[in-house]
């Protein structure tokens, strides 16, 4: 991005879009606790910011979707945390929203001298595995809304701009990634290839508080740089259902099925996609996190064991059609600490 965008006197001033979101209003609450006092300016819809996010902020109703609405947003603005999108299997929509929304966003901080502008993304635009450390992505991305992403991605990094690709990210609000195993393990109870891929997994604290540092850190990212958002250690996917099935009550999987025979043996049982998905769970899907977190020079926080510990009182009470009647957990539960109220949608 070009120019300094000083905001003046005190912290510097921070645009966030999708502040309502599951990790968006996480970002907001770190942002606002940061020792850096950052000012906060809000890109809001018509709705307007959700309870969670009141506090001492700037909110400026406009669209992504409408770029004269986004006029003068980023006057004054040091850092742009872009961290709406939408996920739909509309390609007119995830266009509108991830690609040329992004697109009128960037024109807009380039237009004011924005200083640095961030971009959320996610590592399923790198389409199918494996994948280790350092993948190249797909031509052919495994949906409409990473697709759209992608093209986002690459316009952010054509401006000098930073994407941050988290994999799998969990906790209070997911609505997401762990209710999809839940339904995936109910229906479809097998081990694939005995559960040894690796995953990449990161809580929506970890990320919040990586993205908020990468936010207001003396110097920008490296330009037009991609950086991995995940806990340094890979994930199997054994040790990921264990931990789901032991905190939510669930039957193990019992079953073992080689990931090359299971597209046959789901045929008339379970939908493509549904079977793409679990495909993907027999290969390696994990990335090179050491960059972010050397950056934010934040240490990573504690494994997928002792924080998926914390979030399953909140996914036992949101996932409660999908588990049995009765879920004591095995294992003593930490007593998680105070958070905001966190909404139950995505913000697109």
């Amino acid at each position: 991005m070009s120019g300094d965008g000083r905001a003046g006197d005190g912290g510097p001033t921070v645009l966030v879009t999708g502040a309502t979101g599951f990790i968006g209003h996480q970002v907001v609450h770190r942002l606002r606790a940061h020792p850096a006092r950052p000012r906060l300016r809000l890109l809001a819809h018509e709705s307007g910011p959700a309870d969670c996010c009141a506090g001492p902020s700037d909110v400026v109703r406009g669209s992504l979707t409408a770029p004269g609405s986004l006029r003068d947003l980023c006057r004054g603005v040091d850092t742009v945390l872009h961290l709406a999108s939408t996920i739909t299997e509309d390609p007119a929509t995830a266009h509108a929203v991830n690609t040329a929304g992004t697109e009128a966003l960037l024109a807009e901080a380039d237009r004011s001298g924005v200083r640095r502008f961030v971009r959320l993304s996610t590592t399923a635009v790198y389409g199918p595995g494996p994948h280790r450390g350092e993948p190249r992505p797909s031509a052919a991305p495994l949906s409409v809304t990473s697709a759209s992403r992608l093209a986002g991605d690459r316009s952010v990094l054509a401006a000098g701009g930073t994407v941050l690709r988290p994999g799998l990210v969990y906790g209070a609000g997911d609505v997401w990634a762990v209710p999809a195993f839940v339904r995936m393990i109910a229906k479809l109870p097998y081990w694939i290839d005995g559960g040894r891929a690796r995953l990449s997994l990161i809580s929506v604290d970890d990320l919040a508080r990586a993205t908020a540092a990468l936010a207001v850190r003396p110097a920008p990212p490296p330009a037009s740089a991609v950086l991995h958002a995940a806990h340094p250690r890979p994930v199997a996917v054994r040790d990921l259902v264990t931990t789901v099935c032991r905190h939510l009550g669930l039957p193990l999987p019992r079953e073992d099925v080689p990931r090359a025979q299971l597209p046959a043996r789901l045929a008339g049982r379970a939908d493509p996609a549904l079977t793409a998905r679990l495909v993907q769970l027999g290969a390696d899907h994990w990335y090179d996190s050491a960059p972010l977190w050397s950056l934010t020079g934040l240490e990573p926080g504690a494994g997928l064991t002792d924080h998926f510990a914390v979030y399953a009182p909140w996914y036992r009470d949101h996932l409660r059609d999908l588990l049995p009647t009765t879920t004591p957990p095995s294992v003593p539960i930490p007593t998680p600490q105070p958070k905001p109220s966190i909404p139950s949608t995505p913000s697109t």
